[in-house]
């Protein structure tokens, strides 16, 4: 999956097996396989991936999907999250939790550096959270994980021992420590290079990870080297100590089809964020790994506070108006399933199941909704009308858009004009997207979002939130998220976050779509390749037996 960036923000094992072809959903972390024969220590691996995240470096602003994944070689974290959610040590050894719930104390490994020769101690991690919060960095998503107004501040309690306070129980912190959003900058970096950390690069990217970024070509390539120290891989990794391979070789190649050839060719040994139409393509001697995306389903917000939507009736008509189950397995060959929540099955412990076929297709009970909002008049091209203005939404996309979430945006158009309802899709570069989304100028708009945590709802339907794309203010839900933040019982999270769900699928303030999935295909002669609870790949494991 890709991140539709958000105008928020500055404008979001690999079982490699020769000759099998494996399709998996919700791989857990790691997940290991056979891997290639004979595995070779040293040599390159070559990953191609579709976007650049040039001027997005820097992981504690950046909402990329495409810059975390990239980013991960480089900086690690206090904790790593299992698929399953549970949460094991990494660069925090153990960790303790005050009774009252707002203090959260880790205990650090003391063998820890930079690559660039400085401690990672105590001093680093409030650094790092001092960034995160700082003004200038102008995060939203790595500063809500750290807790937004809830986070109180760090306080170095001995060299090797951190404390991090909230002003209120702050439920969702393990599971975001755990992302390479909270991961940690060389404290040397911060000191002096803090204005250079979104545009990276060698000497500026510097973190503790398995990899050295050694080289950045915008546009085209990022090259990273093995960190020779590594020896502090987390609980349960598929390999400890420093990398198998000497070189990890990135490759922009913002194509999908383009990503395939060189694939098949063998110019590139992985190519990552792949479309089912390209997985299609594929052979014998080639291995698919599919991870369901957690997170928020990539989805169509509706903008409540314009006109068009304003009233529930038209936002029903638009949920019930066109086939979205055959839109979605027409356009991903049936490979991805049709979303019927805000959250996606693959967000731990917080699921709906029970949402699942609750609104299905019926253009007949479209039609009468928009009858009985008084919509009926009809224009010379069918649209209908009433007191002689056009039944029309605005969907602003951000370019580039997806092939086939282009594909699937036709369909909807097309579905919805049967039903005499126009929808208009504007594809806009990034400063006209941010204009029209900052002034309200649009009636839908539309992405996918990532999250470990069923947390990432405050940010789409708080009143305050971020992400609140459809401009959602309900007293009851934000006392619901509130309440989530709040309590620390996995089943009372559970309940509050369904209770959101119905509420969504109630109001239709979200229309989710589809669950995205990231998609990682490879050639032959690679293996040990591991993905995390996101399906992204992680290298330290891996191989070639070329």
């Amino acid at each position: 999956m890709r991140l539709i960036p958000s105008p928020r923000r500055v404008l979001a094992t690999l079982a490699l097996v020769a000759g099998t072809a494996l399709l998996v959903s919700g791989c857990a972390s790691p997940q290991s396989g056979a891997g290639a024969s004979t595995p070779q220590a040293g040599g390159t691996i070559t990953f191609a991936v579709d976007v650049d995240p040039v001027g997005h470096l820097d992981v504690h602003s950046s909402q990329l999907d495409i810059n975390a994944i990239l980013q991960r070689p480089v900086f690690d974290s206090l904790v790593s999250q299992n698929a399953d959610g549970s949460i094991v040590p990494w660069l925090a050894k153990s960790w303790s939790i005050s009774a009252d719930g707002l203090s959260y104390t880790f205990d650090l490994r003391t063998d820890v550096k930079f690559t660039d020769g400085a401690p990672f101690n105590a001093a680093a991690v409030k650094a790092n959270f001092e960034h995160i919060v700082a003004p200038d960095t102008q995060s939203a998503q790595a500063s809500s994980m750290l807790g937004g107004d809830f986070y109180a501040g760090t306080t170095v309690v001995d060299d090797h021992t951190v404390r991090v306070d909230f002003t209120q129980p702050f439920a969702p912190f393990l599971h975001n420590a755990a992302a390479v959003q909270l991961g940690f900058y060389s404290p040397l970096v911060l000191a002096a290079s803090a204005d250079k950390l979104k545009a990276g690069g060698p000497g500026i990217s510097v973190g503790t990870g398995p990899f050295i970024l050694s080289s950045y070509t915008p546009g085209s390539e990022l090259v990273y080297t093995k960190n020779p120290d590594y020896n502090w891989a987390p609980d349960g990794a598929a390999h400890q100590g420093a990398a198998i391979i000497d070189t990890l070789d990135v490759k922009i190649l913002p194509e999908s089809a383009v990503r395939t050839g060189a694939l098949t060719s063998g110019q590139v040994d992985i190519i990552g964020d792949t479309s089912p139409a390209s997985l299609a393509q594929l052979g014998a001697g080639y291995t698919i790994i599919s991870t369901q995306s957690p997170g928020v389903p990539y989805s169509l917000f509706l903008n409540v506070k314009r006109p068009v939507f304003a009233n529930l009736g038209e936002r029903l008509a638009l949920a019930e108006g066109f086939d979205l189950d055959a839109a979605v397995k027409g356009v991903f060959q049936g490979r991805y399933q049709r979303a019927w929540s805000i959250l996606s099955p693959g967000t731990p412990n917080s699921y709906d199941a029970s949402l699942e076929g609750s609104r299905p297709f019926n253009s007949g009970d479209a039609r009468a909704l928009l009858d009985a909002q008084g919509w009926t008049g009809r224009d010379s091209e069918g649209y209908r009308t009433k007191d002689g203005k056009r039944l029309s939404a605005r969907w602003i996309s951000y370019t580039p858009v997806a092939e086939d979430n282009a594909s699937l945006a036709a369909l909807i158009q097309d579905g919805m004009k049967k039903i005499g309802f126009e929808v208009k899709h504007d594809v806009l570069e990034p400063g006209a997207y941010l204009d029209a989304y900052l002034a309200g100028d649009y009636d839908l708009t539309d992405w996918g979002y990532l999250s470990a945590d069923a947390d990432i709802l405050r940010s789409h339907l708080g009143t305050k939130g971020f992400q609140n794309a459809s401009h959602v203010s309900d007293a009851t839900v934000d006392a619901n998220l509130a309440a989530a933040v709040a309590t620390t019982d996995p089943a009372k999270r559970a309940e509050l976050y369904r209770a959101l769900q119905q509420y969504n699928a109630d109001a239709i303030a979200t229309l989710p779509l589809y669950v995205p999935e990231y998609s990682l295909a490879a050639g032959p002669g690679i293996g040990g390749v591991t993905v995390d609870i996101n399906g992204w790949p992680q290298f330290s494991a891996a191989y070639t037996s070329r």
